[in-house]
């Protein structure tokens, strides 16, 4: 019933390609057609219905191609039996007079539907085929075509059908969005073929209310409640609000920021805007998808991004996830000014912070490159005194580490003088703030 994996991805490359736009629906059609046979229609159908249903496919000209494929898949032969001609007729209909089988989340403009409306009733069907989606889109045209015929041949279709049999809804909810724009097409992809692939795909798969009643007497008394058939239960709509948890602008344009900071640096004034919106909204954070895998590109990309973000996560139930994937991730000056400034800031859980030092110590050792090892070394050692200075670990606890640490790399200048910290440590004479180098130099060791 579903189509392959390999073969909804090869759907979607009809959809997703721009040059599209300037191509006529004629040679859309047979471009399709070549790639998926006759008796790949109502697969192929099920798959455009979905892709649409589930705002996969949002963009105006990629609309109206999958609609015309709706309806031309079925020409020569009557519109009443296009499995899809409900819908087709629906989306043409004001948004007051639609019926269940379309979703209120769906709707076309003015344009596509004068066009969607002449096709189905015109007689000029080839020369409209001729025309190409971005000129439909453009164009302002006249008033609908007539569909009232079409639409009374398929109510009467429906009609036939038993109202228990269409009480169901998809279990996958549709989320309206303010934008039609994409950030991640290889993504969104890859969500399309999970839930619209075989063998069970989700998008397929409905919810429908199991009525809960006793078995029925074998005979029925005067005094005995009446019985409800369900054939004579004549409305089953669902209440759902499909407002909720709409995306506002806000949110929008801090996903995008977002999605900009993981793959690059934001400029300053970009910098600027994405901590002024997390200033405003608080709960902000935890819906612009910043899952923790996503955590060492941003920390690299844009640490001080990284560091009010986190700072902003403290309150999350998965604040722990971030934490093990920030101290278990490779180690790097960026890396480190994050761990430095939430340390300064909140307190963090000693075992997170004692496991980035001991990660901090190992990676020193097993570098290769002796240049680079001894740009590592000397970092580790100034960020290690930043720590004791400002009292955040108790150095007795690493103590043993630390110093074999010291004693490895003691011909680098930074772990000598790391190493005569530990002794007065040891011996209870030092004074921190004179033997260890200002706080502003932890982070100026350069690369």
């Amino acid at each position: 019933m579903a189509l392959s994996s390999e073969e909804v991805d090869k759907l979607l490359n009809f959809f997703f390609d721009e040059t599209n736009e300037s191509q006529t629906f004629e040679h859309f059609l047979s471009q399709v057609s070549q790639c998926f046979p006759k008796a790949y229609n109502y697969k192929v159908g099920v798959c455009v219905y979905n892709l649409l249903y589930h705002n996969i496919i949002t963009m105006p000209s990629q609309r109206i191609l999958a609609l015309t494929l709706l309806n031309e898949m079925y020409r020569g032969e009557p519109f009443v039996n296009n499995p899809f001609g409900s819908f087709i007729v629906g989306l043409c209909q004001s948004d007051s007079s639609r019926k269940n089988h379309v979703p209120p989340n769906l709707k076309i403009s003015d344009s596509e539907k004068y066009f969607l409306s002449h096709l189905l009733v015109s007689s000029q069907v080839k020369e409209m085929l001729k025309k190409t989606p971005c000129f439909i889109i453009k164009t302002e045209f006249g008033p609908m075509a007539d569909i009232s015929h079409v639409q009374r041949l398929v109510e009467e279709k429906l009609d036939d059908r038993f109202v228990i049999s269409r009480n169901h809804i998809s279990c996958l909810v549709p989320e309206p969005a303010t934008s039609t724009s994409v950030e991640d097409y290889e993504e969104l992809r890859a969500a399309a073929k999970e839930i619209l692939s075989n063998p069970s795909p989700p998008a397929m798969q409905t919810y429908k209310p199991g009525p809960i009643r006793l078995v029925p007497p074998l005979a029925v008394g005067d005094e005995n409640m009446l019985w409800l058939e369900l054939d004579e239960v004549k409305n089953h709509d669902f209440a759902y609000d499909y407002t909720m948890c709409m995306p506002n602008s806000n949110c929008i344009e801090a996903k995008k920021l977002i999605n900009k900071a993981l793959k690059g640096t934001l400029s300053l004034q970009q910098q600027q805007h994405l901590l002024s919106e997390l200033e405003k909204d608080p709960k902000l954070v935890y819906h612009i998808d910043l899952t923790p895998a996503k955590l060492p590109d941003l920390v690299e990309n844009n640490p001080l991004i990284a560091i009010e973000v986190l700072l902003k996560l403290m309150r999350s139930t998965h604040i722990t996830e971030y934490f093990s994937v920030l101290v278990n991730m490779e180690m790097s000056l960026h890396s480190m000014e994050v761990v430095n400034r939430l340390t300064t800031t909140v307190d963090l859980p000693t075992e997170f912070v004692h496991l980035y030092i001991s990660n901090c110590i190992s990676t020193c050792e097993t570098i290769k490159d002796r240049y680079m090892q001894n740009r590592l070394v000397r970092l580790v050692c100034v960020f290690l005194q930043s720590l004791i200075r400002n009292k955040i670990i108790n150095v007795q606890e690493l103590f043993i580490e630390v110093q074999a640490f010291c004693i490895e790399f003691s011909r680098i200048r930074e772990a000598a003088a790391l190493f005569r910290l530990l002794k007065q440590l040891e011996l209870g004479t030092s004074d921190t703030c004179n033997v260890t180098v200002p706080r502003s130099k932890v982070m100026n060791v350069s690369w």
